[in-house]
């Protein structure tokens, strides 16, 4: 069994952590650390798992009963608690956060499977991806690995509102989020970086802009986007570059028909639909932003870690009805 600690284990993130590795085949949780929480059970925070554990928070770390740990902090907390805490060397670590997803002076490895599965293999330090980096780069990646991001990408995308977090906010609470949407951060959206540093990576090179909306959407969670691409490319040849490109992900599939959001709410899935108009491709992309867009994509960089099925408890149904 792979022992496990959490930290920050009382957000959404931490909940749905927990939510996979309590039936992971393969995965014992150790603790979920939560100083604000310590000795209440894990149940009375996220009661979706009552009567499904009797674990409760600790203010503790007990690094040398683990074999992993799982980094479910806020931005730029990561960083800053390895400054202030000792880790063993023998224990791999998932940053959920964005501290190290730019490749610099540290070692971790950019945790997308469908392009770094065999340093992910190696790594004992991971950065999972963010959620909409996740779902944009998924639509793009085929693309990029053809050479056709020649031109200035525009990309809209609609996420749900436990993508800003557990801790109530004036633009997630359910009287202004219900039957409302909003653009935010518009052409500056911390996620632009690492999107950009995989585009290029796979194409070689990006001399174009990523011209990316978000939207804050009126549903909990999923997030929908699409993407232009302008080029003259044969259309079917694309669309076989893309079928090839993600022929052998565990998670990625490309449709043939229009997706929908609902077709990959609660799973750890991606689907990738294209449509030709002329000289422009329109790609559509769809996941989870808790489970693709995090923890299931952290839970399946575990499994690529310590060399076990990567499917292994995360082989969810869509909640589609």
């Amino acid at each position: 069994m792979i022992k496990i600690g959490i930290l920050g284990a009382a957000g959404y993130t931490g909940g749905e952590l927990i939510r996979l590795l309590l039936n992971h085949p393969e995965a014992e949780i150790v603790f979920a650390n939560s100083e604000s929480n310590a000795g209440n059970l894990v149940s009375d925070v996220h009661e979706g798992l009552i009567g499904d554990t009797d674990l409760k928070f600790t203010d503790q770390m007990p690094f040398d009963d683990v074999d992993v740990i799982f980094f479910c902090f806020g931005h730029g907390k990561s960083e800053q608690f390895l400054k202030e805490h000792t880790i063993p060397a023998k224990v791999k670590i998932i940053d959920l956060a964005q501290d190290f997803r730019i490749k610099g002076s540290h070692d971790y490895v950019y945790g997308l499977p469908e392009i770094n599965k065999s340093e992910i293999a190696k790594a004992q330090h991971v950065a999972n991806p963010g959620c909409f980096a996740t779902c944009i780069q998924l639509g793009l990646l085929p693309a990029a690995k053809l050479g056709l991001l020649k031109y200035d990408v525009a990309v809209n995308a609609i996420t749900g509102s436990t993508g800003a977090g557990q801790k109530p906010g004036a633009t997630t609470h359910f009287s202004w989020r219900n039957n409302n949407l909003s653009i935010y951060k518009p052409f500056t959206h911390q996620h632009l970086a690492e999107i950009r540093q995989s585009l290029k990576q796979v194409q070689g090179h990006l001399d174009v802009d990523i011209d990316f909306i978000p939207y804050r959407g009126d549903f909990a969670r999923g997030i929908f986007c699409t993407e232009v691409i302008r080029t003259k490319a044969n259309a079917e040849g694309v669309i076989e570059g893309y079928k090839d490109f993600y022929r052998n992900a565990a998670f990625t599939h490309y449709s043939e028909k229009a997706i929908d959001l609902k077709q990959v709410v609660n799973t750890n899935k991606c689907l990738v639909h294209i449509d030709a108009f002329e000289n422009k491709l329109l790609v559509t992309t769809a996941i989870d932003n808790l489970l693709k867009g995090a923890v299931g994509q952290a839970v399946q960089n575990m499994n690529i870690m310590f060399g076990i099925d990567e499917k292994a408890g995360l082989r969810l149904k869509a909640s589609a009805f």
